[in-house]
């Protein structure tokens, strides 16, 4: 109690760090984690297929983060999370990730940012991957205002985020709405360095869906030069021969064997065997 004769709130209220003993009312001292480098190390992981590798690294991290009280730090660990629990199929925990990363976008006031952009991407993806498709157009629809708003929005994320809203609007069979997202994927990418590899999956994705909507044999032709334009891309001098790009190989070989081309489908896998191998 102090001389006034009554209570101050340091008084009976606990400090926020019982170890460091912070005094009551002051905001403990924020220690960023090193954002490029967690990403960096990420990549690494992911070139050399270690998922449970990446899984400890992001963990790590995270409570690096939370112990800092580095709430934009814990924001980038999140959105990591949701997609590595998206690719390793465990649902459950990617649908924890996206709703603390959600928390934080509140919790920061970061709604209509790139950042908030970012992140209803990497949930929409998440609830896409599991089938729940309304969701996911939901967040992706969010993401649309947030990076169209912003001028600052890059234009690989822009490509991103047309190619990956139109997949799930193909899985809802709104196909007159995906095809116009395709192309704009293909226009915004085009001004992109290394961006052949996402023009590629984009090629590939509108074959599928002129597959899918009208049936191959009504638009065998189309769809043969969509699959020779997306195999362009990926022999394009242009392109680097990273973990990506062997990442991107190995995602396409599927589709070019479902349209016939196997030679290819095989050259690309061991394009992709052989980077891993040397990673």
């Amino acid at each position: 109690m102090n001389n006034k004769g009554y209570l101050e709130p340091e008084d009976y209220a606990e400090p926020r760090c019982l170890l460091c003993d912070e005094p009551y009312g002051k905001a403990p001292e924020v220690k960023p984690v090193p954002q490029q480098r967690i990403i960096e190390k990420m990549n690494d992981y992911m070139s050399r297929r270690d998922y449970a590798g990446a899984e400890r690294h992001l963990l790590y991290w995270l409570e690096e983060a939370k112990l800092g009280n580095d709430k934009g730090g814990e924001l980038l660990i999140r959105n990591e999370l949701v997609g590595h629990f998206r690719k390793t199929a465990n649902k459950e925990k990617a649908f924890e990730s996206a709703r603390e990363a959600l928390r934080l976008i509140d919790e920061l006031d970061f709604d209509g940012s790139v950042s908030a952009g970012t992140t209803y991407i990497n949930v929409a993806t998440a609830y896409n991957a599991f089938g729940e498709n309304e969701k996911s157009i939901e967040f992706f629809e969010k993401a649309v205002k947030a990076y169209e708003a912003n001028a600052s929005t890059s234009p690989e994320l822009l490509g991103g985020l047309y190619n990956n809203m139109a997949l799930t609007l193909v899985s809802l069979s709104r196909f007159g709405e995906a095809m116009p997202l395709f192309l704009k994927a293909l226009d915004v990418m085009k001004t992109v360095n290394n961006g052949e590899l996402e023009m590629a999956i984009t090629y590939l994705n509108m074959a599928d869906l002129l597959d899918v909507q009208f049936g191959f044999s009504e638009k065998e032709n189309e769809i043969y030069d969509l699959v020779d334009k997306a195999y362009d891309c990926l022999n394009s001098k242009n392109v680097t021969h990273d973990g990506y790009y062997a990442f991107v190989c190995e995602k396409c070989a599927p589709s070019f064997s479902y349209y016939g081309y196997f030679i290819a489908a095989k050259e690309l896998n061991e394009k992709a065997e052989a980077i891993y191998e040397r990673s």
